[in-house]
């Protein structure tokens, strides 16, 4: 009991700062889509559509993160501390290179981008210039992203909290200044939104990279030489293509469901407002799953790191629980507000009531995707993210997107059969992932099993704390 209590508090000590860090995500996304809303129900659909077009070309820097946390989080539970500091300095000059090339091939093929996703005519110019600026951001984005990935690998959740709170009150204070032209500024509409949006993620990457120099991984001693690269970047690109692989699948996924509620035969733009606006309330339960995400993918990458294969497995099932206990009676008391929720984020009544009517489907859906998340997460820490891909991929598109093409357009003719759609496949999607995970040898993926490099212990105190 004792035992189980104390791995409960560990969990807890991790978790609370991420969960915090993903509500102030949540109001990043939430006072987005109620500004938008605020501008007009084309604005809010093309920022929902437009955002999840952002983290289609954030899938790379993704996939990046996860190989530094599965690299990283192993390497510190075994106590290597110069092998930590290397892949600190690995990741970041990753991180430049692949926003830079994403930038340009963003700009280069951007039209062809938007005539992918079947954005009605009359709002193409809203979708057009939001995707250009966010596109100019991705170099920031890229090291925040990989930045915070660090961070939380070393335990050390404090720090992404810090950035997200900047992040937050810049984008917050944007938003309304230039948006709304509140407080005196000139109102500037979605091109307001799109710029607060890129200053807060570049104010965001100051500060990580600000306290990275400051604890010693910006020295010349964090880059490795080409002879250590050569034998470390395999197992961080073992890791990171399937990340990188699934990220595109299930966003690609998203993004093909954007078009099929776009190309509905009845209320497209209002199915697209409502999803919109849906997603932002979703996002308040479904990102604190990202933190028992996060959390199971440090603890399981410190096991394997020091040889406890049984405590790994053990602790992403007793993350789970946590989680799926938590995040479960949270979303049963939000349902309870729903509706004024939902008139407070979509102010156009029918928009409201399409947005209701999306999270009936989601919500319900939540026990099942906080399954497939956090267990996901721990996969991830054992560098298994094939295993992950194979589920998540396999239910978006062999599972979601028929099914939501065959209830919206055929069966049902509308927007609720693509939200039962979502449902079923979320059902399927978490059986898929606690198979893998109870029956599937995914520790054979950590850099090693069962045997634990021990370091003097003033050198494992002083990389603990940062130093």
């Amino acid at each position: 009991m004792d035992s189980l209590s104390s791995s409960y508090r560990s969990i807890w000590r991790l978790a609370w700062p991420q969960v915090i860090m993903m509500l102030f995500h949540f109001l990043i996304g939430f006072v987005d889509v109620w500004v938008a809303g605020r501008l007009g129900r084309d604005v809010q659909a093309c920022m929902g559509i437009i955002t999840q077009a952002l983290f289609f070309f954030l899938v790379v820097a993704i996939a990046l993160a996860n190989g530094s946390v599965a690299a990283i989080s192993q390497a510190y539970g075994a106590g290597l501390v110069r092998r930590v500091q290397r892949y600190i300095g690995l990741g970041l000059e990753i991180g430049v290179i692949l926003g830079l090339i994403f930038l340009i091939l963003g700009m280069l093929f951007r039209d062809a981008f938007l005539d992918l996703l079947h954005i009605p005519e009359d709002i193409t110019h809203i979708a057009a210039y939001l995707l250009k600026v966010y596109l100019y951001v991705l170099p920031g984005y890229y090291l925040l992203i990989v930045s915070n990935a660090f961070f939380r690998a070393q335990k050390k959740v404090m720090i992404p909290l810090y950035a997200m709170m900047i992040v937050t009150v810049v984008n917050t204070f944007g938003d309304f200044a230039f948006g709304l032209g509140w407080w005196g500024f000139p109102q500037f509409g979605y091109k307001g939104l799109a710029w607060s949006t890129f200053a807060s993620i570049i104010c965001g990457m100051l500060f990580c990279l600000i306290v990275l120099y400051r604890q010693g991984f910006l020295k010349i001693k964090s880059f490795a030489p080409w002879r250590w690269i050569r034998k470390a970047f395999p197992y961080l690109f073992k890791v990171a293509w399937p990340a990188g692989l699934m990220q595109i699948v299930w966003h690609s996924a998203y993004m093909v469901l954007y078009a099929i509620t776009a190309a509905l035969p009845v209320g497209s733009v209002i199915a697209l407002a409502g999803m919109s606006a849906g997603i932002r309330v979703e996002s308040l339960l479904f990102l604190p799953g990202f933190a028992f995400n996060f959390t199971a993918s440090i603890l399981v990458g410190n096991y394997l790191g020091q040889g406890d294969v049984q405590g790994a497995k053990r602790m992403g099932y007793l993350v789970m629980l946590f989680g799926l206990g938590l995040v479960s009676t949270f979303t049963l008391i939000l349902w309870l507000f729903i509706e004024p929720i939902s008139h407070f984020i979509a102010p156009d009544p029918e928009v409201s009531v399409e947005a209701i009517n999306y999270l009936k489907f989601n919500m319900a859906a939540m026990p099942f995707l906080l399954i497939s998340m956090i267990l996901g997460g721990a996969l991830t820490g054992a560098g298994a993210t094939f295993y992950q891909m194979i589920v998540m991929g396999s239910s978006a598109w062999l599972i979601r997107i028929p099914l939501a093409y065959y209830l919206g357009h055929i069966y049902m003719q509308e927007a609720t059969g693509i939200w039962l759609a979502m449902l079923i496949s979320m059902v399927i999607q978490s059986v898929l992932m606690l198979y893998f995970y109870q029956f599937k040898d995914w520790t054979k993926f950590a850099q090693r099993r069962g045997r634990r490099i021990q370091q003097p212990n003033n050198t494992i105190n002083k990389l603990k704390a940062g130093k």
